[in-house]
């Protein structure tokens, strides 16, 4: 007769598991700044790595790093390890800085929030900004260090209330990395058709910021905000795409931007419940037809 084993059911290993993720909020918060090295020169793309490594990471209260932050611990960190010294808390970060409006936001921008109902004007929450409406930040309800997204969260958007710019001006040689780039380096944007069934054309174009209508951007209660890009274009989607999609027997949408004259059309494959499973759809997509797939999340 053989042997079951369920000691991954006792309540012992489920209170190890538990532990691997650090409380939130220690009864014993370390308040000691912890000052990060220089690291970096201070840039677009050093920062984009930074954001890069350090998604997922531990949301914990009055922590720095190099592992777990806060939300201004977080900011505190990027910007510190590149040697720009900031304060470390959010209200003191959003007094110092180039002020710069909604509309003149450009990556690496810090936004701040006032997410107190007892005190709407209180400077609460900080996030680094990176393109299309998309910010990164030390989330207290995701409990982990995530992106979203202003416009497709009537929450954040109504709450924001001050954006400030602390990376030096870049030069004209200096190229920037938008939102079209941010989850996958070789992600371009593109507008002519797929030389073959395995590999999507990824010609190099300008990236474009844009900035995504709401209504197109909500997603049915339940229905998940994960989601697989698979292609951005300059004028209408390619139809040799779309049918390739079809094919494999999945579903999309499309998001329409304007640029001017210009529309522009991204892709989605989804929407999926969870990381986990539009991670693993994005995997089967990469292997199949579009190598340069990547996880967009939408909240």
């Amino acid at each position: 007769m053989k042997k079951s084993f369920r000691l991954c059911a006792t309540p012992f290993v489920a209170l190890l598991l538990v532990g691997c993720k650090p409380d939130p909020y220690p009864d014993h918060p370390d308040y000691a700044i912890r000052k990060p090295p220089v690291k970096y020169e201070p840039s677009k793309k050093n920062l984009e790595k930074m954001i890069k490594q350090l998604q997922g990471s531990p949301y914990v209260w009055a922590e720095e790093g190099p592992d777990k932050f806060d939300c201004s611990g977080f900011t505190y960190y990027l910007y510190n390890s590149m040697g720009i010294e900031i304060p470390r808390v959010a209200r003191e970060q959003a007094k110092i800085g180039k002020k710069v409006t909604l509309n003149q936001l450009q990556y690496g921008d810090l936004i701040f929030f006032a997410t107190d109902r007892r005190h709407p004007h209180k400077i609460t929450h900080v996030g680094v900004y990176l393109g299309d409406g998309w910010f990164t930040h030390a989330s207290t309800v995701k409990k982990e260090v995530v992106y979203s997204n202003l416009y497709a969260s009537p929450y954040y958007k109504k709450r924001l209330k001050v954006c400030r710019r602390y990376l030096p001006e870049r030069s004209k040689t200096e190229r920037v990395t938008l939102m079209s780039q941010l989850f996958s380096p070789t992600e371009k944007t593109t507008q002519k058709r797929p030389s073959s069934e395995k590999g999507i054309d990824r010609n190099k174009k300008k990236a474009i910021l844009i900035k995504a209508p709401i209504r197109q951007l909500e997603t049915k209660a339940g229905a998940g905000n994960f989601y697989v890009q698979v292609g951005s274009f300059i004028g209408k989607p390619d139809k040799t795409l779309l049918r390739i999609i079809k094919k494999h027997g999945l579903t999309y949408r499309l998001i329409t931007f304007t640029e001017g004259k210009r529309k522009i059309h991204k892709v989605l494959v989804g929407p999926y419940p969870t990381r986990a499973a539009a991670r693993k759809q994005r995997d089967i997509v990469r292997e199949r037809f579009q190598p340069d797939a990547f996880i967009a999340e939408i909240r």
